[in-house]
């Protein structure tokens, strides 16, 4: 019997029931009043109606909260089919206390949906489900959590069909054990060998590290199309100085894409790793903030009781709205949210002496630019302070092992894939294959000429390029790599790890179809389980 139905026939007997009882209820008051009262007691013939009045005004109430319980039971029953969930196993309170703000951060954005706990998840309700949310610990050696234990055992060790499902997994774990994060990556390889398709590749949290679950954050951003909640723990921020900044693709097709260089502040000894993050606080643009400075009845140079200028202040802060009257404005300001961060893949290494950046600017429908993009791009100038800070990546980072590498990419992010080749190239490990696909050959081949200069050294064992507007037909990254299958499973045999960076809208899908069409569904999930197979996608 369906939920919904099983909830309707509650309903008409739960009904019945209560229209019974106001039936028995007023024959006895009648009859007890008639043979009774009436008899003895002639003046308390309008106590006995007044009382009967009030035990009909009871049961009616008592009607109506059960008429309107079970139309809340079949809304919630009705939601479940194709509902989104965000499904927490939580040890210690960590993980409920992260999908409450999941929970928060999706309705926020008009993403309604259910928290449930993992033990509260059964197989009806996986399978009926459209989208779940997992934020999981681990307990132990990459044991479930106490309350994961049932589920566990009576799901993951069962095959069901979960085709329609797309699902994100936040894996709580902690480094010192071997098996990191061992109950959130069983659950993750489950989902997708049950055909559920993964809406971002699992994000493991080594103790809580802030700057991942801000990458969890970012995701869900991704997601539900709404990039603009605060952080929960915002970053610290560096005072990075913006040294460079040179437009890559002039004339291009598309949207104008810079290459921009920063340096560490004085004295600081900045180092990271090839694939690693660098987290910028975007600022709105000057003008902007002149014009909110007026309406706040503020000025230029005037400054916050902590010596900070208000201008700055405005600058890092999100305005919900136009500020309301005089007397309400302090208020009003103290209320402002930071401004969420955004993510870039670092394009150097730290031996390049400076931190490289590849960034597209982007336009809102209205033809105004992105706050991230346009504070990067055209806002701030050369000499200015960016308000930076580096976060690891680690499943984005080169082999521990002199192994064969694939990198595949599209438009920006060739970034992250350049600093990998730079790292392998100071190592000395040229087994590497370069898959790079862009609009046009003339404006949109970025680092063309140290590409080109990998390959004279032996760097670069091989390339293959897709430019998609230079010929009638659409080519595109994923057909360069059908094309080259073979080749694929020769270096996949030998021991190749694949990386992918680019864009999370039709790259990266269309690219792990054509992985799976020449090494098997099988294949690609072992590459996935060994480390071997790992993206980085926006």
């Amino acid at each position: 019997m369906s939920t919904m139905l099983f909830a309707q026939r509650q309903a008409v007997v739960g009904n019945a029931l209560v229209l019974g009882l106001l039936v028995v209820l007023a024959l006895t008051c009648a009859a007890w009043q008639k043979t009774v009262l009436a008899w003895h007691y002639p003046g308390a013939t309008r106590l006995v109606a007044a009382a009967f009045a009030l035990l009909g005004f009871v049961a009616f109430v008592a009607l109506l909260r059960r008429r309107r319980l079970l139309a809340a039971q079949e809304s919630d029953a009705g939601a479940v089919d194709g509902t989104r969930l965000v499904v927490y196993a939580s040890q210690t309170g960590m993980a409920q206390e992260l999908a409450l703000r999941t929970q928060r951060l999706l309705a926020d954005a008009d993403w309604a949906a259910r928290l449930l706990a993992i033990d509260q998840l059964d197989m009806a309700r996986l399978c009926a489900s459209r989208c779940v949310l997992f934020i999981v610990s681990t307990y132990g050696e990459g044991d479930p959590p106490d309350m994961a234990v049932g589920f566990a055992r009576r799901l993951l060790a069962s095959k069901m069909p979960l085709n329609g499902l797309r699902y994100g997994v936040l894996a709580l774990g902690d480094s010192e054990y071997a098996d990191f994060c061992g109950f959130g990556r069983h659950l993750d390889t489950w989902l997708r060998q049950q055909g559920a398709q993964a809406l971002f590749d699992r994000i493991d949290v080594d103790n809580a590290d802030p700057g991942t679950l801000r990458q969890w954050q970012r995701q869900l951003g991704i997601v539900t199309g709404r990039s603009e909640a605060p952080d929960w723990s915002p970053p610290r921020y560096a005072r990075w100085r913006l040294v460079e900044r040179r437009e890559l693709n002039p004339g291009s097709l598309g949207e104008a894409c810079f290459l921009l260089a920063l340096q560490a502040p004085a004295g600081e000894a900045a180092h990271w790793d090839a694939g690693d993050i660098a987290e910028i606080g975007p600022r709105h643009a000057p003008d902007r903030v002149s014009r909110q400075l007026a309406r706040c009845g503020l000025h230029a140079g005037q400054q916050r009781d902590d010596g900070e200028d208000w201008a700055d202040y405005l600058a890092r802060h999100h305005w919900p709205e136009l500020p309301p009257a005089p007397a309400e404005t302090a208020a009003w300001l103290a209320g402002l949210k930071p401004l969420p961060h955004r993510e870039y893949s670092i394009a150097s290494i730290p031996q390049d002496g400076r931190l490289e950046l590849v960034v597209r600017r982007w336009r809102r429908p209205d033809g105004s630019l992105g706050l991230g993009s346009g504070w990067l791009t055209q806002h701030a100038q050369p000499g200015d302070c960016i308000d930076l800070r580096l976060r690891g990546n680690q499943a984005f980072h080169v082999p521990a092992q002199d192994c064969p590498l694939i990198l595949v990419g599209n438009g920006t992010g060739i970034a992250a894939l350049r600093a990998l080749l730079r790292q392998r190239a100071a190592a000395g490990q040229g087994r590497n294959w370069l898959l790079f696909g862009e609009r046009q050959r003339e404006r949109d081949y970025f680092f063309a000429d140290e590409i080109r200069a990998w390959q004279h050294r032996g760097l670069l064992e091989r390339v293959d390029l897709a430019f998609s507007r230079d010929q009638t037909e659409r080519i595109y990254v994923q057909q360069r790599l059908r094309e080259a299958a073979p080749t694929l499973r020769e270096w996949v045999a030998a021991g190749a790890c694949l990386y992918v960076c680019g864009s999370l809208q039709g790259m990266a899908p269309a690219v792990d179809a054509e992985l799976r069409t020449a090494l098997g569904h099988a294949g690609v999930d072992a590459l996935l389980e060994q480390g071997r197979y790992r993206r980085d996608v926006y």
